[in-house]
């Protein structure tokens, strides 16, 4: 038997999450019956994260197990080989002990949110990023993300069907900044509540139009009320982009 992991991207839009649903596209079905159509086995594979539906990757990680060793370029050839017509794509391959596992070894998460800040809609990234018109201050933004750096209770940014046994994490890094007509943000912790990243990033986005105060958003933090929690952000500029081990 061997153990293999394996670094995924892949575009959500067309996908209802990455956990596997019976009768629904999901990314864990796609590279679960690939898996099986190269090499007949069926499994079930770990993922450092559990995106989203419409939620994007540039560095998912999964792994699982194989009866036979394979070499690891040939699962990965033979997993695209199969993936030919899905938005999924294996970027790595690397064979691993039997005690390593992508999520529960996984000490830290990156995720980026992709704000179009320009008057015309996108074309080429049509679901790619979240479009906003009016124009962003991302100076103010940022100034406001950094109240929500530590160990908070964020129960404000927690959807209501997290299942999460405590609403409290250490964000390590919030960052946000322009980058042409991108406003971009960067956040990083070993693990985020359900929805949290789009959570926080809504309320962002109401400083950056000016309808809330830099100081607006440490106080909906300590509201610990899911109510004082912005609009949430749509799932399409959102990219888990980065696990740590």
């Amino acid at each position: 038997m061997a153990r293999y992991r394996l670094t995924l991207e892949y575009d959500g839009s067309g996908y209802n999450g990455f956990q596997a649903q019976a009768d629904q596209p999901t990314v864990q079905g796609a590279v679960e019956t690939a898996i099986t159509a190269f090499c007949g086995q069926t499994v079930r594979i770990a993922a450092a994260g559990r995106t989203d539906t419409g939620v994007h990757a540039t560095g998912q990680v999964i792994s699982f197990d194989l009866d036979k060793v394979w070499p690891e370029r040939t699962v990965m050839n033979a997993l695209n080989a199969h993936l030919i017509g899905e938005a999924v794509s294996v970027l790595d391959c690397v064979a691993v002990d039997d005690e390593w596992h992508a999520r529960f070894s996984a000490t830290g998460r990156a995720y980026l949110y992709r704000i179009l800040n320009r008057p015309g809609r996108p074309a080429l990234d049509r679901g790619r990023v979240w479009h906003m018109k009016k124009p962003l201050d991302a100076g103010a933004m940022h100034e406001a993300a950094q109240s929500l750096v530590g160990l908070h209770d964020f129960t404000t940014f927690r959807d209501v069907n997290c299942q999460s046994r405590s609403p409290e994490k250490t964000l390590d890094v919030v960052r946000v900044t322009r980058v042409g007509e991108e406003v971009q943000l960067t956040f990083e912790a070993r693990s985020f509540l359900h929805r949290q990243v789009r959570s926080m990033t809504g309320s962002l986005v109401e400083v950056g139009l000016g309808r809330w105060a830099i100081d607006d958003v440490p106080a909906a933090l300590a509201a610990h009320d899911r109510a004082a929690c912005g609009p949430v952000a749509p799932s399409d500029g959102l990219y888990l982009t980065g696990v740590r081990y």
